[in-house]
């Protein structure tokens, strides 16, 4: 991602579906796609969307899904969330999009024919004057509709298509979220990070806790993770934002808690210099470097003589840490 295609401004604007969206948005460039994890591939498509607006005041939108289809299709398998759906916006406000129309997606609105979704949704609702989808989009009732579809009946209504073809890395490998999500859950947050452009964050409300941290010289803040399979349980070099927009460097545990309880997993924060007060208050936490996995210890005093060499390493991790790109240097620094 270029440093002239990233933004500095507040969230992208949110819209509970196609037939939401305001008149002055209406007419712009759409781009569609699930785009979980707003990785290097999806920005890569932003750029093409930027690219065919050119200079011109033309409404950037990106259509996307909520909840994702294939959760909806199996709900009792629900896709693991690499960026909920307010993160995804901030993420893509970032970038320069305009809105993320969120389309509700159930059994219902997947029964719509393919024509239905173009006739309805991208001309009547959203006005699109061009669409921007990656070379293998399918989209109606049992994916009937294509790219070489959209573009003959797009063409009837005014609106152009382009199709882009799959972001590869630097070994020659498509990024897709699903490698993403197997990076996390072997906890190789930089392997993901390459893959994302950006350090992965999560976003939450600071919980009370068992106040464990604090008996030990390691006050947490503490935040319960949406899915707890999707990150593997150890110790992480962070950076936390508050909402203030202030940074602060830490070391987190994510976990059970073998030494005490084996509880519920918690996603625990130590700040380092720091001695507010953080509960109830919305955060970002961006994971930087994978530690250690997670340990039982035999005594608290092993468990602290442990911490402090996490913390030591944390330390040291963050302090040479720079910017992958401008997205990068937007959430985490």
């Amino acid at each position: 991602m270029s440093e002239a295609h990233a933004a500095t401004g507040g969230p992208a604007r949110r819209v509970p579906g196609a037939g939401a969206l305001a008149s002055e948005l209406r007419g712009g460039v759409v781009a569609i796609g699930n785009f979980d994890g707003v990785h290097r591939g999806h920005q890569a498509v932003v750029e093409t969307l930027s690219a065919l607006c050119g200079a011109e005041a033309t409404p950037r939108l990106v259509l996307t899904f909520e909840p994702h289809p294939r959760t909806a299709f199996r709900p009792q398998h629900p896709v693991p969330r690499l960026t909920p759906a307010p993160l995804k916006a901030r993420l893509f406000g970032h970038l320069g999009v305009d809105a993320v129309v969120e389309q509700r997606f159930d059994m219902e609105y997947a029964s719509h024919p393919a024509e239905a979704f173009i006739a309805e949704t991208l001309h009547r609702d959203l006005g699109a004057r061009h669409l921007v989808v990656g070379y293998d989009f399918r989209f109606g009732a049992r994916r009937q509709g294509d790219v070489d579809f959209l573009r003959a009946r797009g063409a009837e209504l005014g609106i152009g298509v382009t199709s882009i073809a799959p972001f590869v890395d630097e070994g020659g490998n498509t990024v897709s979220s699903s490698r993403i999500r197997e990076d996390l859950m072997n906890g190789d947050v930089a392997a993901a990070a390459g893959l994302l452009g950006y350090r992965w964050t999560i976003e939450g409300t600071v919980s009370h806790g068992a106040k464990l941290g604090r008996t030990l010289g390691y006050p947490t803040a503490n935040m319960v993770l949406p899915d707890d399979g999707l990150l593997a349980h150890g110790i992480y070099a962070v950076r936390l934002r508050r909402a203030d927009g202030t940074l602060h460097d830490g070391v987190a545990s994510y976990g059970r808690r073998p030494t005490f309880d084996n509880g519920a997993a918690l996603f625990e924060t130590f700040l380092f210099d720091f001695s507010g007060d953080l509960y109830g208050e919305a955060v970002s936490v961006s994971l930087f470097g994978f530690i250690r996995g997670e340990e039982r210890f035999d005594t608290a005093e092993a468990l602290v003589a442990r911490m402090d060499v996490d913390a030591q390493e944390a330390r040291a991790l963050l302090a040479g840490a720079r910017p992958l790109s401008a997205l990068d240097a937007a959430v985490a620094f």
